[in-house]
């Protein structure tokens, strides 16, 4: 079998996704990485997280540096953040990755028990909830032409 070798040696192009297709990408949930400033300087954190509409859910230890950042917003308010999920293939050089950008606030009392459920991967308690509302929503997509 003759192998096309031109194919196979073509470089990935990079396309911007829309706002639509980036929310179908990351809305199976699983693992993604909540980034915020905690006064320490920029934090990166893996969660595990759930899309409920246009806001990303996710759950963290009480104890945690996530809940202790994040909770330092005045009553009410938001803290400004943001949310990354990718998908890479190593071996063909195609993937994907989506980033949210918002403000991320502890959920509590109804808000809680309305949202979506998030399943931590970790053992251990994760009883501090938040949602980060998508203010901005944008991705790319490395595929071979």
């Amino acid at each position: 079998m003759a192998v096309d070798m031109a194919s196979d040696s073509a470089q990935p192009v990079l396309e911007e996704l829309d706002q639509e297709e980036c929310l179908r990408l990351i809305a199976p949930g699983g693992i993604g990485r909540i980034a915020f400033e905690d006064g320490e300087g920029p934090t990166v954190v893996p969660v595990n997280y759930a899309v409920d509409g246009e806001s990303v859910v996710f759950r963290t230890s009480l104890e945690g540096r996530v809940n202790r950042s994040l909770l330092t917003a005045v009553p009410g308010g938001q803290v400004r953040a943001a949310f990354e999920v990718d998908a890479f293939e190593v071996g063909t050089h195609e993937g994907w990755s989506v980033l949210v950008r918002g403000g991320a606030h502890p959920l509590e009392g109804e808000e809680k028990e309305r949202a979506v459920r998030v399943d931590p991967w970790p053992g251990g308690e994760r009883e501090a909830w938040f949602s980060l509302s998508a203010a901005e929503v944008s991705g790319r997509r490395l595929r071979r032409p």
